[in-house]
């Protein structure tokens, strides 16, 4: 999002600030019964934000693999969905959830779509809780006693007792606030009857959904504008034609919630919020065209499940659930359309033109209020700028990058070297990496600013990985120049050493590409414990070779030189690029993270493994 974006967007929220205190004062000078409604939503809303805080502590953990694991097919997406928003009552909470991790790279866009769905059929079990439950009870003695513990707990030191002391207390705000709404409406229609300002017709219809749409935008949550319009409809201030309509706008209204959600994230964040605002446009219109076959459904429902003509509020539930069961069942035979609609309609800067510059593609401000999500799309970045140090490193050896990367071509003398056309390394550096480092540490600061310092510690060695990729590119500019001098060389044993210090690289990069592929720990520490092995088998320093050449006069004191200075740049960047695996592919879960680092295994177990498994796990 540039400047211009985000200052529109800043007074885009002044103006609906000022129009929302606008209308309490004047609602609190019209009548005093306004304040008890207005201190209910209020409380309830900050109920909301408390499970909301309360649901997010737990997201490093089980809803991630959830998510990632529940997600596969379209089914699983929409029933995830629909659990999510049961459990948390916050289709707002799944739907910014939801942006986050489709902005990270960890889902995909029909996926994405297949949860929102499930979201918007998840909203319909808060209308029943409240039609069926929350009205007929004193819920406000349930909400004492979990605010009590709630507030204890959020005091305690544990993330786990505090996330869990955060849902107890919104879950009692929840209540409270249903419970001061309710009172509120009944003290209220002594003052002023609002039913007197309804009516029927195509008019009120699409008035009604109007002032729905308008509530859930104010209030930022469709959960808590249908609470208002049930309590007002239990309390006869609203007819049940115009909550049927206020219901249908708060559902339009809800995909503001997305729109928002979606502006710092990238573009696939903002398909998916596309996603959200079409799918509620098209069942809210299907809902208005159609009103009176859906009411006929209503009555046919209700009267099959025993709900009596009268009770409004329970069928106003079963209206919600009605519509938004048909919209789903329309939307879904045509999801692949809409995924190829929104790609084609929001398409990114990188399809339309090759960039010049490489800039990041999963870093967006949209996952920053979530720490596990944000380390996750911090590692996805430093690994698209390894992709990038790669390819810069394969082009400065003169390597072709895609045979490095082939199992089936052997990295030895035989590799071919392409012919010299040396590319400058500062200009690849200014166009493939400054920017995207540059990035990631900003990014990375960030999050060490909103999180728990194992989390903050974690993100630190990230960002050293990113350093290493860095030494291991200027590395690669320091030798450059040598490789391509003496590739051709007359001495045969000083054009040898450079060779292999071209294959000795390669075969690091290759292995690192092994690594990436695995997801298996041991396999992983066994790959790097070779690489270690490797690199100082192969340190002509002190394994001897120079001294040996310099000794039998085989190459001369200026040679000799140039080979020390170069083998010491190979053996840093050989260590860099091995640092920087040891901290993004190994498990940070894992006991094997406490690697020690001069840790050295057999070399022939290491490739006895290494052929054994090459072919299983390692593909």
């Amino acid at each position: 999002m540039n400047n211009e974006e985000k200052e529109g967007n800043n007074m885009l929220r002044k103006l609906l600030l000022l129009i929302i205190l606008s209308i309490l004062g004047y609602g609190f000078w019209v009548s005093p019964d306004f304040k008890e409604i207005t201190a209910g939503v209020a409380i309830f809303l900050f109920g909301m934000m408390s499970l909301e805080d309360g649901f997010k502590s737990f997201t490093g953990g089980v809803l991630e693999k959830v998510l990632r694991k529940s997600t596969d097919k379209l089914y699983k997406s929409v029933g995830f969905g629909i659990l999510a928003t049961t459990v948390m009552q916050s289709s707002s909470l799944v739907s910014i959830l939801t942006i986050s991790f489709l902005s990270a790279g960890l889902i995909g866009l029909g996926q994405g779509i297949g949860i929102i769905f499930g979201a918007n059929l998840g909203t319909t079990t808060g209308a029943w809780l409240v039609a069926g439950y929350g009205l007929k009870v004193d819920i406000a003695a349930y909400a004492m006693p979990m605010l009590v513990f709630g507030v204890i707990l959020i005091f305690q030191k544990s993330k786990s007792l505090k996330g869990f002391g955060y849902i107890l207390a919104g879950l009692g705000f929840l209540f409270l606030g249903i419970h001061y709404m309710k009172e509120g409406f009944e003290a209220f229609k002594s003052t002023i009857d609002l039913a007197s300002f309804g009516g029927t017709g195509l008019k009120y219809l699409f008035i009604f959904t109007g002032i729905g749409i308008f509530a859930t935008v104010v209030m930022q949550s469709s959960h808590a504008t249908l609470v208002l319009i049930i309590t007002a409809l239990a309390a006869g201030q609203i007819s049940y034609e115009n909550a049927l309509a206020l219901a249908v706008g708060a559902n339009v209204g809800t995909t503001i919630t997305a729109v928002i959600g979606a502006m710092g994230a990238n573009i696939a964040g903002k398909r998916l919020a596309g996603a959200h605002f079409i799918f509620n446009i098209i069942t809210g219109l299907i809902a208005l065209i159609f009103m009176n076959q859906i009411m006929f459904s209503v009555d046919y429902v209700s009267n099959y499940f025993g709900i009596t003509p009268d009770n409004y509020t329970l069928k106003l539930a079963v209206f919600h659930t009605i519509f938004n069961i048909i919209g789903v069942v329309v939307m879904i035979p045509f999801i692949n359309i809409l995924v190829k609609f929104l790609e084609a309609l929001m398409k990114d800067i990188a399809q339309k033109e090759v960039q010049v510059v490489d800039t990041v593609k999963y870093l967006n401000d949209s996952v920053l209020e979530l720490p596990e999500t944000s380390i996750v799309t911090i590692i996805l970045e430093t690994k698209h700028l390894f992709e990038n140090t790669f390819e810069l490193i394969c082009k400065g050896l003169n390597l072709d990058k895609a045979k490095i990367r082939s199992i089936n071509i052997a990295i030895d003398n035989t590799l071919e070297i392409q012919p010299s056309n040396p590319i400058n390394i500062d200009e690849q550096y200014h166009k493939k990496i400054k920017g995207i480092y540059g990035a990631i540490l900003d990014f990375s600061t960030k999050v060490q600013f909103n999180t728990s310092i194992e989390h903050a510690d974690e993100i630190h060695k990230i960002k050293l990985a990113n350093r290493y990729l860095v030494e291991s590119v200027k590395g690669i500019k320091h030798l450059q120049k040598n490789l391509i001098k003496y590739k051709d060389s007359k001495n045969d044993y000083l054009k040898e050493q450079y060779t292999n210090m071209r294959m000795n690289l390669a075969e690091i990069l290759r292995n690192i590409e092994l690594i990436d592929q695995t997801q298996e720990d041991d396999t992983i520490v066994l790959l790097i414990s070779k690489l270690k092995v490797h690199i100082e088998k192969n340190d002509i320093i002190s394994n001897g070779t120079l001294d040996t050449l310099i000794r039998k006069s085989l190459i001369t004191n200026e040679m000799a030189t140039s080979l020390m200075n170069d083998s010491s740049y190979t053996y840093d960047i050989s260590k860099n690029l091995i640092a920087f695996a040891e901290i993004i592919f190994i498990s940070s879960t894992s006991d094997l993270k406490k690697l020690d680092s001069d840790i050295l295994i057999d070399e022939n177990e290491v490739e006895e493994f290494i052929q054994k498994e090459s072919h299983n796990e390692i593909k």
